[in-house]
């Protein structure tokens, strides 16, 4: 599981913001075909997420919601269709102080979702773009495992481990080259925390070592520096173990 989805569902914890609060971030947006229901302004707070601001819609699909942010940090919005289903619904983004437009619909909530924003949130979206086609030819490579299953296609299925693990390589050195080139940016540590953290520490190192001072300073910049100072520490005691 993806290091921040781990931090996202330990909990969730629900509160009474209705009213929407002051704040250096300004969210604006529609659902088209939305009638009634509640959306949720939700961040990660202490590795729990909390909701920060919400509205009830009731005919106009329109809403309005503010967050008060130190730095530019990821935010998710979730519709409760009151539906019962809990974790359906949300979509990330990187918020920045300023004005935030999000427009999506009812029918395709994550799909047909368009956000205006700020430079991280830009990048942030080109980067999704790219890492849509890969998790597309992962699930491709999965639906042909299983019939080569189903057939006992021995060939095939070595040959789609083969395609399997080119493709995770492709993926992670994109990722990893794509946090470099956004060096001065704090989606560059973010995504490499939430897509690539299992990657070799000497990646790791790479990207941690590329960030401009100002991003080594910010929340996702300190959060990348302490988990591969950890992981270190981590395999420094595997390998004293082994010696004793």
């Amino acid at each position: 599981m993806k290091y921040f989805s781990i931090l996202a569902f330990m909990a969730v914890i629900l509160t009474n913001c209705s009213t929407p609060k002051k704040g250096n971030v300004t969210i604006t947006g529609n659902i088209k075909g939305l009638k009634k229901g509640t959306i949720y302004l939700q961040k990660i707070k202490d590795t729990m997420l909390v909701n920060i601001d919400s509205v009830k819609i009731d005919g106009n699909s329109e809403f309005l919601l503010t967050s008060q942010i130190e730095e530019p940090e990821i935010h998710y919005l979730y519709l409760d269709k009151n539906d019962g289903t809990q974790y359906n619904d949300r979509i990330d983004f990187f918020a920045e102080p300023g004005e935030i437009n999000i427009t999506t619909s009812i029918i395709d909530f994550q799909d047909d979702i368009k956000i205006i924003g700020g430079k991280n949130q830009t990048q942030y979206m080109e980067y999704k773009k790219v890492l849509k086609r890969f998790n597309e030819r992962n699930l491709r490579l999965i639906k042909e495992d299983y019939e080569a299953n189903k057939q006992n296609d021995e060939e095939k299925l070595m040959e789609n481990d083969k395609a399997y693990k080119k493709l995770v390589r492709q993926k992670y050195l994109y990722t990893i080259n794509f946090a470099i080139f956004n060096k001065k940016l704090e989606v560059a540590p973010y995504i490499t925390l939430n897509e690539v953290y299992d990657a070799n520490l000497k990646l790791l190192d790479t990207v941690a070592e590329s960030l401009s001072p100002r991003v080594k300073k910010s929340m996702y910049g300190k959060q990348l520096i302490k988990y591969i100072k950890d992981r270190k520490a981590k395999d420094a005691e595997l390998i004293t173990n082994k010696k004793e």
